[in-house]
Parts: structure tokens; C-alpha cells; sequence
């Protein structure tokens, strides 16, 4: 278990810390609440699991060989990060009340594809945290499994954050506020991705 601690120290640090994921959490939470945003959740999970069985089975290692492909994906995430910023800064209340849910599973897990920090955290897990002495498979399942349980609760906390502010946002102003500062927030980390 000794050995699983630094792995899974990792997993709550990037699962924990800003980021996209959580930047769409924290604003899901507070506009549709956490019930509503728990499938976006899921499917981020489900999408992160993915990604680091696929770093650990070996996909980890084009990046390593083709760097350009690592660059593609920088800009292509860079980009939708800036489209979901101008969205989300645009958003009003009427429009969150208007919407029958927030982004959905699919959406959650197909994010992942396109979202670097969860490429760094995957081929990181790959290359770092793989338990010695297992055969791939059963190591790959092994990190991808204890990954999404870390990252569940550290997740699901931005989320509910979003919730605990939700009563500060019945103001449209102040929500307005509120959509605005995330949507700066999610262009901030596209332009640092683009750095």
C-alpha cells in the first residue's frame, strides 16, 4: 500500500487543483446544481480512466515519439477552451433556467480527449506510477482504477462548491459576475496552454 501512496497522492493533486474539469464543475454546480452536473462527473471519470489505461497500454508513448502531436493537442484544447469561455461568460440565468440540464456524460468524456491537463495527468500515471512487477494490463487497470476512485470525491468537492454558492448567484448581476470571472478563468488557462 506504501508503494500506492505517491500514485495516489499524484491522482488527488491533479484531480484537486483548477483546471478545466473543474473550472465546468464549479459553474455546472452553481447554474443546474449537483445531481444535474453528477453525469458531466461521471463521464469525466469515465474519459480519465480511458485515457490512462490507453497511456498505460502504450499510447503515452506517441507523444514521445511524434511531439507534434502533443502540440496539435494543446492548440485544439486551447481553442475549445476559449469557445466554452465565450459561452460561458455570455451565459445568463434565464439561459441556465432555460436549459434542461448541463453538459452531459458524453460531453464529460469526450472532454478528456481534448483536455491537456488530462493528458499530462494520464501519460504522468503512465510513465511515473506504473506499479513494477504487474503485467501492463493489470498495472494500466490498476493506476486508471485507483485514479478515478481519488478523483471522484476531489471532483465531485468543485462541484459542490458550485453549489454553496448557488444562493449568492439568485442575483443576475451577480451571477452574471459569476459567469463572467469563469469564463475568464477557463480563456486564462487556454492562453497558458498556448504559451
Amino acid at each position: 500500500m506504501s508503494d500506492l501512496l505517491p500514485l495516489m497522492s499524484y491522482c488527488l493533486l491533479m484531480s484537486g487543483t483548477p483546471g478545466p474539469n473543474n473550472v465546468m464543475l464549479t459553474t455546472s454546480g452553481a447554474n443546474f446544481g449537483y445531481r444535474a452536473t453528477l453525469p458531466q462527473i461521471l463521464g469525466i471519470l469515465l474519459g480519465g480512466f480511458v485515457l490512462t489505461l490507453a497511456c498505460c497500454l502504450g499510447l503515452g508513448q506517441l507523444f514521445l515519439a511524434w511531439p507534434l502531436a502533443q502540440q496539435l493537442l494543446r492548440i485544439g484544447g486551447a481553442l475549445y477552451l476559449l469557445f466554452l469561455a465565450w459561452k460561458l461568460s455570455g451565459a445568463t440565468m434565464a439561459q441556465a433556467g432555460a436549459l434542461p440540464q448541463p453538459l452531459g456524460f458524453a460531453h464529460g468524456a469526450l472532454f478528456q480527449l481534448i483536455n491537456p491537463k488530462s493528458w499530462l495527468k494520464a501519460v504522468t500515471l503512465a510513465s511515473a506510477f506504473m506499479p513494477a512487477g504487474l503485467p501492463p494490463l493489470q498495472a494500466g487497470l490498476l493506476v486508471a482504477v485507483l485514479g478515478t476512485v481519488v478523483g471522484f470525491p476531489a471532483i465531485s468537492m468543485w462541484a459542490l462548491f458550485g453549489v454553496a454558492i448557488r444562493r449568492l448567484l439568485e442575483r443576475p448581476a451577480v451571477q452574471r459576475g459569476f459567469n463572467l470571472c469563469m469564463g475568464g478563468a477557463l480563456a486564462l488557462l487556454a492562453l497558458l496552454l498556448l504559451r
